[in-house]
């Protein structure tokens, strides 16, 4: 067989396993052994070949994460958050985008609908939280709301309803991606109906070092969330060269993947939102140092780590 002909019956499933290598042991191990007599047969008939060399690298690589899989069960969560979740992440780094330019451009909205229609905040966000918010500020407590009730079961309630709408939004992917779009939008809109209220009493740099406490990562997961409903729903309507089905199935696991990163940052934003949003008199220097740090750890680890881990991959193969 000429090498022209061998190279292509069988570059897709190839590309197939370098872009999507599957994570299930038996798959993995049968990857691997197509890959070795695949190998096999370009050795014996193509040795100086780059085909042998490609084939060389690519059952190398397989061998590798077989062992690895086998050698640290014991670490997969560290791994799920070293390699995994980055490389999903980077994989699907434009749809973050674009759900963040999403987001912005909501809470642009909501800003500015608010600023032109004097009644829009009470619409969104209800008479009842306006007049007490308003009232708060009238009393020179202008973020009196984030301490009110048992700091510990405003934590559980706040971690759990969070999850839960993190959830919805991906699920929404199945639907087409409506209600992970409509969910992100109401959101945003949400936030910058919120933050004219305080402008418009004067209080929107406070509010900003007050609420993005806790907000720095709150908000950061609505973006992530709505990327994963958005990964799901791209896989769905947009299947290229995948069966539909099969890439909604790497649509639904990736989107899961991206959907559980929300966790553990819900789980922080919670308990700062909790236990320490309502220290609104915190010296501004531990504020910062809050803000910052949270910011560093959204754009280092969603952004810049990701990006750095997927090309140094490339550049190994």
């Amino acid at each position: 067989m000429r090498e022209a002909l061998f190279i292509k019956r069988n570059r897709k499933r190839w590309q197939q396993v370098q872009a999507n290598p599957s994570d299930h042991p038996d798959e993995m191990a049968q990857e691997f052994i197509q890959l070795v007599e695949d190998l096999g047969y370009s050795k014996t008939f193509y040795p100086l070949s780059k085909t042998t060399q490609y084939l060389n690298a690519a059952a190398s690589k397989k061998y590798l994460a077989i062992y690895q899989n086998k050698k640290e069960d014991a670490n997969r969560i560290v791994r799920f958050f070293k390699f995994t979740l980055p490389l999903v992440i980077a994989k699907h780094q434009r749809v973050l985008l674009i759900s963040f330019c999403v987001f912005v451009l909501f809470v642009a909205i909501g800003f500015f609908s608010a600023k032109n229609d004097e009644n829009f905040v009470r619409q969104i966000l209800g008479d009842d939280y306006v007049d007490m918010t308003l009232q708060n500020i009238k009393d020179g407590h202008p973020f009196g709301i984030y301490g009110y009730g048992n700091e510990f079961l405003s934590f559980i309630y706040i971690f759990i309803n969070n999850v839960k709408v993190s959830l919805l939004e991906f699920g929404g992917g199945i639907l087409f991606g409506y209600t992970t779009i409509t969910g992100l939008m109401d959101n945003s809109v949400m936030v910058g109906a919120f933050e004219y209220m305080f402008y418009n009493n004067g209080l929107l740099k406070d509010s900003l070092l007050t609420i993005m406490i806790h907000g720095t990562l709150e908000l950061s997961t609505f973006v992530i969330a709505a990327t994963s409903g958005l990964v799901l729903a791209k896989s769905w309507l947009f299947p290229g060269t995948q069966k539909r089905i099969d890439a909604l199935k790497q649509g639904a696991k990736e989107g899961v993947i991206i959907a559980l990163s929300n966790i553990p940052m819900l789980f922080i934003a919670a308990f700062f939102e909790g236990f320490v949003t309502r220290h609104t008199d915190m010296p501004l220097w531990l504020k910062l140092l809050i803000i910052t740090v949270s910011l560093t750890i959204v754009i280092g680890y969603f952004i810049v780590y990701p990006i750095r881990l997927k090309r140094k991959l490339n550049a190994v193969n």
